[in-house]
């Protein structure tokens, strides 16, 4: 997994997150969110709510999907459980990320009944 952040003024910061494997897209995916959502290594400051732009690139795949998210949660340095520092970043409720989430869910299928510990909640 492979992330570059470009910071902006009053702009939403503009993430470039390509995720190459399945596994790391299942540690990455936020299912509990109901427009669905992805976790994103970052040892940059983000503020609960703030908006972002995630250039979304999933496995086996040339296309980039925007997201223009939100933070939803964020894992501070140093979190339990070996958690990678990052943030969590809300899907909003449009079109777009419906299909965005049908198609991480097709690509998991049966992986995201598994119990494996992710990066996410």
């Amino acid at each position: 997994m492979s992330t570059a952040e470009t910071p902006g003024g009053s702009r939403p910061t503009v993430i470039q997150l390509s995720i190459k494997e399945k596994a790391a897209l299942y540690a990455a995916y936020i299912p509990l969110f109901a427009e669905g959502g992805i976790f994103v290594p970052s040892a940059r400051e983000y503020r609960l709510g703030q908006d972002v732009y995630v250039l979304l690139t999933l496995p086996d795949e040339a296309q980039r999907y925007p997201v223009a998210g939100k933070v939803a949660w964020i894992t501070p340095a140093g979190a339990a459980h070996a958690r990678s520092q990052g943030i969590g970043v809300r899907f909003p409720a449009d079109e777009k990320s419906k299909q965005l989430k049908a198609r991480i869910e097709a690509i998991l299928g049966t992986h995201l009944a598994s119990d494996r510990s992710t990066q996410t909640i």
